[in-house]
């Protein structure tokens, strides 16, 4: 995997990371050099062996790190094993989510709860962790992985939504609270974006229909996020902070599914 930005040493955070998105972007920091601490919820096989092929393939470091990210005791003792196993920690990539899909009018408070817990009062949790670590060195870099669904609604998923959106307002008041101590804070806002869990369903319910909505012309993939959340951590966006990329080809924006202008 070739690649131009220099991460040499760099000691990455990554919750969420055994499969998915959180795993392409753990791929993509080690061939940039890397050092990494891949979280997982009960996915130790499949996180090891992301472990064990990124320590063979590009010789950095990796610990593998089981943690409920909701609980705070979890996240306390995960940024305790960073900072024993590798010193501390220069990135966090606040990736781990979950959703469900229900009517808002039947939503069970229990699943609101548990939507918000982990998309966005854990997220919060690590970056407290992290930040009190960064402002200390001054330096680092918090990536808070979002979604187009932060600003786009979406039948069944109010929760999901709302707690993406309390994201990304939650990276701008931290970019603006840590910006003294030159550690930034940037939201990743995914679109469609194939997975090896979501494979099945993209040709299920039909690729041409899907890449037809996209004016990008496709469905993207992990590398297409994993490589801008590699760029954010790096020494090449320095004065990138407070904002919010959205990571779609445009999906987010073609909202209309024709095009009215004559044919020449």
């Amino acid at each position: 995997m070739e690649n131009s930005i220099d991460l040499k040493e760099r000691r990455v955070l990554i919750t969420g990371a055994s499969r998915g998105i959180g795993a392409g972007i753990a791929r993509v920091m080690a061939a940039c050099g890397a050092h990494l601490v891949i979280n997982h919820l009960r996915d130790g096989n499949r996180a090891q062996e992301l472990a064990d092929e990124l320590r063979r393939i590009y010789e950095v470091k990796v610990l593998v790190c089981e943690a409920d990210i909701s609980i705070p005791q979890d996240v306390s003792g995960l940024f305790r094993r960073a900072d024993e196993q590798l010193g501390g920690i220069d990135v966090l990539v606040n990736n781990a989510g979950c959703e469900t899909i229900d009517h808002a009018v039947d939503l069970d408070l229990n699943d609101w709860d548990r939507i918000f817990n982990v998309n966005l009062r854990g997220a919060f949790i690590c970056a407290q962790e992290a930040g009190r670590r960064m402002a200390a060195q001054n330096s680092g870099v918090i990536i808070n992985i979002s979604s187009i669904h932060d600003k786009v609604p979406r039948k069944g998923l109010i929760h999901y939504c709302s707690a993406k959106a309390g994201l990304n307002m939650m990276s701008k008041c931290l970019a603006l609270e840590l910006a003294p101590y030159r550690v930034r804070v940037v939201a990743v806002s995914p679109g469609a974006i194939e997975t090896e869990m979501n494979r099945e369903e993209i040709e299920k319910f039909g690729r041409e229909k899907f890449n037809g909505w996209i004016p990008g012309g496709r469905v993207g993939g992990v590398e297409d996020v994993a490589w801008i959340c590699a760029f954010l951590a790096s020494d090449k966006a320095a004065y990138v902070t407070a904002t919010e990329i959205y990571i779609d080809g445009g999906y987010k924006e073609s909202t209309i599914p024709y095009d009215p202008r004559p044919k020449k």
